[in-house]
């Protein structure tokens, strides 16, 4: 059961309108990302699609509002919230990472709201692959820039500083999209106090029993190592009807390395019957 503090937040949202009946499409970033992620995406898919799609941002996330708790059980409940907010009666849910676990953590629970579900680069078991992720927050929550300096500066100092733990130059710029500027003073945007003290519930999943039976795609990127024949029995027997896909040449952030695929590859789960 979910305890009674754990009350659902308003989620930021965008809306991409499209003149399609059928359900909207709706992108869960992942850990540290944002709606903004999705943004090209997002449009590109109204256009091959004609689908409406939502990108949100997670509780402690981009523009939605902060709290202590982030679990799983959690996030399913505040996107459940929206869900019934703007009258979407189903959906279709693309997660990746963190919102691939959230996307199939909704899809188990209340599987008469997902018409489909695709889980990017993530599997329904403990991610182990992710010891990045926590070198990462330690070195976001070491930066220390100055009030009152020019947003571009700030912006360079803080990548600096980044630069000893995240070598990965697209993954600094990643993550210097939650820099910003309040009253002349930079902060991150994300809560990076909740986030780390719940680093073992984002990095594991909860215990499900009855499988979600609707249609279900993985889509993980060759060059990850978070979708691993080790997870097959797992995914199998959560989601009966997955079928897994790897797109070539895509590491971790499958949408960003190899977009065009990316699109495809949804486009066509969309088209199966």
């Amino acid at each position: 059961g979910v305890p009674t503090f754990c009350r659902p937040l308003p989620l930021s949202y965008v809306v991409f309108d499209g003149p399609a009946p059928q359900p909207p499409l709706v992108f869960l970033h992942g850990l540290l990302g944002s709606k903004s992620n999705f943004r090209a995406i997002a449009r590109a898919l109204v256009q091959r699609s004609g689908r409406k799609v939502l990108t949100v941002d997670a509780r402690n996330h981009g523009e939605s509002p902060h709290s202590p708790t982030m679990s799983y059980e959690a996030m399913s409940l505040d996107l459940q919230r929206l869900l019934h907010q703007l009258h979407f009666p189903k959906c279709v849910l693309v997660g990746h990472s963190m919102g691939g676990k959230t996307a199939m953590t909704l899809a188990l629970q209340r599987p008469d709201l997902v018409e489909r579900l695709v889980s990017v680069d993530i599997s329904p078991t403990e991610s182990v692959a992710v010891t990045d992720f926590l070198a990462y927050i330690s070195a976001m929550r070491r930066v220390s820039i100055p009030s009152g300096i020019p947003r571009s500066t700030a912006r360079r100092l803080a990548e600096d500083q980044l630069r000893p733990a995240v070598q990965v130059s697209a993954v600094r710029q990643f993550l210097l999209t939650n820099l910003v500027e309040a009253e002349g003073r930079y902060m991150w945007r994300v809560n990076l106090e909740a986030i780390s003290h719940h680093m073992a519930n984002i990095m594991g999943f909860p215990v499900f029993q009855a499988p979600y039976s609707g249609p279900t795609l993985f889509l993980a990127g060759s060059d990850s190592p978070y979708v691993s024949s080790e997870d097959y029995p797992e995914i199998e027997r959560l989601f009966p009807e997955a079928e897994i896909q790897y797109i070539p040449g895509a590491g971790h952030w499958v949408h960003a390395d190899k977009s065009q695929e990316f699109i495809t590859a949804i486009c066509n789960f969309l088209l199966l019957p």
